[in-house]
């Protein structure tokens, strides 16, 4: 007998595919092991008290409010007890580019099943140095001659350059990270062997985050990066190189079986471009067969946007929607709106709002930060300048859409109003109270690098969705609504009820 309602039928698949984890005897567990074991941990870190933790279990196994699907997968493992593996709690997270050490970064994320946002404008990426050697891949040792001979990258440099990749998330970033490295610091043209010997073919299960390694596209991989780079050897990266460079590691990440493709990759409003970076990524053969540009190729693993930092027209807003329409991409973001959202401790207001998006509209961000420290004094809030900087900066996206911030990390827990009586309040305040619980716990968490704690410290961020609104407002309304919307909310009796 299913652990799910009749009316969720995929959900007993989802969970078994995605979910649910190898216990040591080989069997995998059921949704209240599973379930369990994800509760008692979020407990732990966020010291629920016996009470709270009750709340928290009830409403998870009654299928109520769940956490954070990454949550369900990774807590309450050894793996996930490590402070450099903490980033495989979030949904979701974002990124300036601000420096080499940011395409590493998110490769570690991506690796932990994070979904990866990354803000690419002009003005971030020619942060980055130049391009300054060519890395001439010249040999490759194939994957699984030695597999689990050591799970640490080697870089030996010299007339011929020996890069050993570890047997390991750690070894898989390190030597993405190496191979940039070559690239923007070494003098002159690298001639490297690339050395796969240690990694563990297809199949062999990953004891630490679990699931089972892949590493099919991991060599192409290497070359598709060295190739990018060589090609803007003497420049900086274009925008959408940069682009590609982290979407390059994305395929193998994808293929390894981590999770499935999350990414959001935001560029600058006359970025051209970025604009159309995916239009012609498919095209038509004579005979009517489809194939995918393998120079574009990556550039499916995100989704696109350009940040508008001037209010757009009413003619830029129609052709990105029409663009999105016509190919699922184009979107545009109005970042004073976000920005505003995402600083509601200074802007609580819709007058405190409005000054601000005036000043940045009218007269740009330099005044719009001026306008916000302004408004911070007045109610008596002091910060220095970095914070300054992160506060103007919180329009990252994460890939989910639903959060602004900068090198942020984000948990979500959800309420499944479909299995809530609409009449019975109490029940629906212990779900979104248990919900809330749920996200908050992992606020404890204290992250290995720099530039994520130190905004988990001054914009700590969670986030409570809900799932199962439309047939919650049919069993709370009836037929007669749901008529009403499905004939458009016309005018009449229904819309003054019901509007």
């Amino acid at each position: 007998m299913s652990d799910f309602r009749p009316q969720a039928p995929s959900a007993e698949t989802v969970f078994l595919r995605t979910y649910s984890r190898r216990k040591g005897d080989g069997t995998r567990e059921n949704f209240q092991e599973a379930m369990l074991r994800t509760v008692n941990d979020l407990a732990e870190i966020g010291k629920f008290t016996p009470d709270e933790l009750q709340l928290v279990a009830e409403q998870a196994l009654n299928q109520h409010a769940f956490p954070s699907g990454r949550a369900f997968w990774v807590a309450g493992t050894a793996w996930g007890k490590k402070p450099e593996n903490f980033s495989g709690y979030y949904n979701c997270t974002s990124t300036h580019m601000v420096d080499l050490d940011a395409f590493s970064l998110l490769v570690d994320l991506a690796m932990q099943g994070s979904g990866t946002g990354a803000i690419l404008e002009q003005d971030v990426i020619d942060q980055l140095p130049e391009v300054s050697a060519k890395v001439n891949i010249i040999r490759v040792n194939p994957i699984g001659n030695k597999p689990g001979d050591s799970e640490t990258t080697l870089l030996t440099i010299g007339d011929q350059s020996i890069l050993v990749v570890g047997d390991s998330r750690h070894g898989w970033v390190k030597a993405y990270q190496d191979l940039i490295r070559l690239a923007f610091y070494s003098k002159d043209t690298v001639n490297l062997t690339l050395d796969l010997g240690n990694v563990r073919p297809a199949g062999e299960r990953l004891k630490g985050f679990g699931g089972t390694a892949n590493p099919v596209k991991l060599e192409s991989m290497f070359r598709k990066v060295a190739d990018l780079l060589n090609s803007a050897v003497g420049r900086k990266l274009t925008t959408v190189e940069a682009c590609l460079l982290i979407d390059e590691a994305a395929t193998a990440i994808v293929a390894g079986n981590i999770r499935r493709s999350a990414g959001m990759r935001q560029f600058s409003q006359n970025d051209a471009d970025a604009a159309t970076a995916k239009l012609g990524l498919y095209n038509q053969d004579e005979a009517g067969n489809w194939r995918v540009d393998p120079a574009k190729e990556a550039l499916r693993m995100a989704n696109h946007t350009r940040c508008y930092h001037t209010k757009p027209s009413y003619q830029e807003v129609e052709d990105a929607v029409r663009l999105q329409f016509n190919s699922g991409e184009g979107a545009i973001q109005f970042v004073p709106e976000a920005v505003a959202r995402a600083n509601a401790d200074i802007l609580p207001d819709a007058f405190s709002r409005k000054r601000f998006l005036s000043a940045y509209t009218a007269q740009g961000r330099e005044a719009a930060a001026k306008q916000l420290k302004a408004e911070a004094l007045s109610r008596g809030i002091e910060f220095d300048e970095r914070e300054l900087q992160h506060r103007m900066d919180r329009y990252g996206l994460n890939p989910c859409g639903e959060i602004v911030g900068r090198d942020f990390h984000c948990n979500l827990a959800e309420v499944h109003l479909n299995t809530i009586d609409p009449s019975d309040y109490a029940s629906q305040h212990d779900a979104f109270y248990a919900a809330g619980l749920q996200v908050a716990a992992l606020l404890q968490h204290k992250f290995v690098h720099e530039r994520y704690q130190y905004s988990r410290e001054i914009d700590p961020i969670v986030g409570v969705s809900f799932t199962g609104l439309f047939d919650f407002f049919v069993h709370a309304f009836g037929y007669e609504w749901l008529k009403w919307m499905m004939e458009g909310r016309q005018p009449g009796r229904a819309a003054d009820l019901f509007s």
